[in-house]
């Protein structure tokens, strides 16, 4: 009689074990899901909160009282949107360096700007020329066409047509992926510009153009009118660490569809967490 209820109580107690290891087993699953569930919200929040950026500078630079439009020089603003702090800023596309339409020697001496030697500088500009370019001839100073790709084992050549994204650029022979990364913001195949406007160029751009630097001027003097293309720069930040960046170039106006007020031509979305 002891023997079966000793055998009884180890039964009950395999048993209150293997139901604890299921209670504890779903009590960590739903742990995860709720954490992953929240992240996820997070995440959105983020990137919902760097659209709002982009709506709210657009509002700003259709805003018919100069004093709040939105100045369009690249200066960087935050602004508290439902409580999450964005930072924004816009450039009109005629300060960036045209892909299509810089001279050869302006995209050079852009290059010889980012770091690079002269002589690989000018090989660069010829290459970024001779892609866009509709002949087979390579620039005097260097460059690139087709027989250049394939002696370098690429399976491309020059794309003998206009550029249609600056991230073509990569495709261009010579360019690495460190400087791309540091020519892509200030470059653009929007203007049709052969000079960028330095009236609203960065620092950089307005070197390349031989001019100094602009002091910081206050908002009230600050360029509030421009071409209705820009290139708008949108960041969030939430304090969990969470992150969601917005780069994208727009053109004022209506696309079509009921209520828009501008058209994108170029979105680029990231974010990470950290």
């Amino acid at each position: 009689m002891t023997r079966m209820r000793g055998a009884a109580l180890l039964l009950v107690l395999w048993i209150v074990l293997l139901l604890a290891a299921l209670v504890g087993g779903y009590a960590l699953n739903a742990r995860i899901e709720s954490l992953q569930g929240h992240g996820l919200a997070r995440a959105l929040q983020a990137r919902q909160s760097a659209r709002a950026g982009v709506e709210y500078v657009v509002w700003r630079l259709l805003d018919p009282d100069p004093a709040r439009r939105w100045p369009v020089d690249g200066r960087r603003q935050r602004v508290q949107l439902s409580g999450v702090p964005v930072e924004v800023s816009v450039r009109d596309v005629t300060g960036l360096i045209d892909l299509n339409a810089a001279s050869v020697t302006l995209l050079r001496d852009f290059f010889v700007a980012l770091g690079e030697p002269p002589g690989r500088a000018a090989r660069l500009a010829g290459a970024v020329v001779d892609y866009r370019d509709p002949d087979s001839l390579t620039q005097p100073g260097g460059g690139g066409e087709d027989a250049d790709y394939a002696a370098a084992g690429l399976a491309w050549g020059a794309k003998d047509a206009p550029f249609e994204q600056v991230s073509e650029l990569q495709q261009v022979l010579g360019m690495t992926p460190a400087l791309y990364a540091r020519a892509a913001p200030h470059l653009t195949v929007y203007s049709g510009q052969a000079l960028p406007d330095a009236r609203v160029a960065d620092s950089l751009v307005r070197r390349v153009l031989g001019l100094p630097d602009l002091p910081a001027a206050p908002a009230a003097q600050a360029v509030l009118t421009g071409s209705g293309t820009y290139s708008i720069d949108s960041q969030v930040r939430l304090t969990d660490g969470r992150r969601a960046h917005l780069r994208l170039v727009i053109r004022l106006g209506g696309n079509g569809l009921p209520g828009s007020t501008y058209t994108p031509l170029h979105w680029q979305e990231d974010g990470e967490w950290q």
